[in-house]
């Protein structure tokens, strides 16, 4: 697994920017960090170098009792969301350390962004693999069904991959190479060229190059 670290957010929606050209920049509004380390993973203890960060405060009332026993140690009271990134040297990082937006990414920087995609449920071949599908005169008898899916007699059996109907989205999606058009970071706001996956107040993962 790669070494990199990043942080958590929640996105927002979509707007769009003007740069000092006059040009239109659509962009996703992220609300990003800040981000406190939970616990630190070395590979004496753990047998991985990593660090685990929490997002989304929580209320105390919210908390079970073994994760206000977990966090605690850092000084937190409780998360919604709790998250590991692998680091190539987790002694730069301290249990109760903030991990902020200006920290991580400067504007113009790419970064990869990781997102849970839409889900649209049970969907058929038309909306799920863009099949055509058949005519839609009164006459016909054949209008969105996928078709033939058998092979006669060898090999006898559907061939594993078919486009067929089936559950559509909501899927675990890394988008490569976003621009980071502005950083915010008093705002704890973050503005990525286009779109991003994820539907809005969404738990994104954002990774520094």
């Amino acid at each position: 697994m790669p070494k990199t670290m990043g942080m958590l957010g929640k996105k927002i929606g979509m707007t769009r920017v003007f740069n000092e050209m006059g040009n239109v920049i659509p962009v996703t509004v992220v609300e990003a960090g800040p981000c406190k380390v939970l616990q630190v993973k070395t590979q004496n203890t753990d047998g991985y170098d990593a660090i685990q960060v929490g997002f989304g405060v929580k209320k105390a009332s919210r908390v079970n009792q073994p994760m206000a026993g977990h966090v605690k140690k850092a000084g937190a009271e409780g998360y919604y969301h709790i998250q590991e990134f692998r680091v190539s040297d987790p002694s730069e990082y301290a249990m109760g350390q903030d991990i902020t937006l200006d920290a991580l990414f400067k504007t113009g920087v790419t970064v990869d962004v990781q997102g849970t995609s839409k889900g649209h449920g049970f969907q058929g071949v038309i909306k799920r693999h863009g099949f055509k599908g058949g005519g839609a005169g009164h006459g016909s008898t054949f209008h969105r069904a996928p078709g033939s899916i058998g092979c006669s007699a060898w090999p006898s059996r559907v061939v594993k991959g078919k486009k067929m109907p089936g559950r559509m989205g909501n899927n675990t999606v890394l988008k490569k190479n976003v621009v980071v058009v502005d950083v915010r970071s008093e705002e704890n706001i973050v503005l990525l060229k286009g779109p991003v996956p994820g539907a809005k107040n969404g738990l994104l993962k954002i990774y520094s190059k």
